[in-house]
């Protein structure tokens, strides 16, 4: 009888003495098998206490890169070549050398979704949920937020005596659920709690209840007594939501809520990945170095 993927998979992490990170945002089957599941955040710290030779990383590129920008010893592989993050392409140079020029204090703020490229030319990374806190912490008034307009807007809102300089970026995802659908999904199940991620737009953060990273909505839900959730945000979220509340209800917004790039990883190309152990992320040590500094001060700053 010929083994099953899955089967497979299980031998190869032991033969390359991998560990397989997954994000919330892939298929649940995929996050079945991972080691560690997780948000971004989780994902840049876990990578750097896991004791193993490869990282097989279950998402799109910057969370590879990110891993091996704080773990350079370690082999670094990809699950998908070609799972990309198309927010982390919308911010470039000119862009953060104008502001630079006209912002002499400014701080540059870099959320985690971005390119090693633009996290080199950052001072401190954050993800959905830290960039509160760690924006608080900065000595600088001047804030240039990149790359995405719908977290920097959330999180100047609740920092008001700072002056915040907006990007244009955002995720297609998240901005793809408009406050139209969200009032028909209220109206349908008027008993369900909202809850949705800072990447949607300010209209539908409006109407949330609840608003957070995506393990921070997952805790929120877990410990909610209520029954029912409409959810704004990524419906690979689901399936941990349904793993650890199998009690409770959810519901999406709108058909819309479909990362395509997350859903590239397969089980089938993770075995594909762990045989060959490529796609490897490789990246110039100057650069890593340089994109290293703004990921460390995030996790620094996380901590006080």
């Amino acid at each position: 009888m010929s083994e099953t993927v899955i089967e497979q998979i299980n031998r190869l992490k032991k033969e390359k003495n991998a560990v397989i990170l997954a994000h919330y945002y892939v298929d649940g089957e995929v996050q079945a098998i991972a080691d560690y599941v997780g948000d971004s955040y989780f994902l840049a710290k876990k990578a750097t206490t896991v004791d193993a030779d490869v990282i097989l990383f279950c998402g799109v590129s910057f969370m590879g890169e990110s891993a091996k920008i704080l773990n350079p010893q370690k082999k670094v592989v990809m699950a998908d070549k070609n799972a990309d993050c198309p927010m982390a392409h919308m911010v470039n140079e000119l862009k953060i050398k104008e502001v630079r020029e006209q912002y002499p204090d400014v701080s540059v703020v870099c959320y985690v979704n971005s390119t090693a490229e633009i996290k080199a030319l950052s001072d401190v990374c954050v993800t959905s949920s830290n960039a509160l806190k760690i924006v608080k912490n900065l000595p600088n008034k001047d804030i240039f937020f990149i790359p995405d307009n719908n977290l920097g807007r959330y999180t100047a809102e609740q920092i008001p005596e700072k002056h915040f300089i907006f990007n244009d970026g955002f995720c297609h995802v998240h901005k793809s659920i408009h406050k139209e659908e969200l009032l028909k999904a209220k109206e349908a199940k008027p008993e369900a709690v909202v809850v949705a991620h800072p990447e949607c737009t300010p209209d539908v953060l409006e109407e949330a209840d609840y608003i957070g990273s995506t393990s921070q909505i997952i805790d929120y839900v877990t410990e909610s007594d209520k029954k029912e959730f409409i959810v704004c945000t990524e419906i690979g979220v689901f399936y941990e939501l349904e793993q650890k509340n199998p009690e409770k209800k959810f519901y999406s917004v709108g058909h819309r809520q479909f990362c395509p790039n997350m859903k590239r990883i397969s089980l089938e190309g993770v075995a594909q990945a762990l045989e060959t152990l490529e796609p490897e992320v490789e990246l110039p040590e100057d650069l890593r170095v340089k994109a290293e500094l703004p990921l460390k001060r995030m996790l620094e700053y996380a901590q006080k």
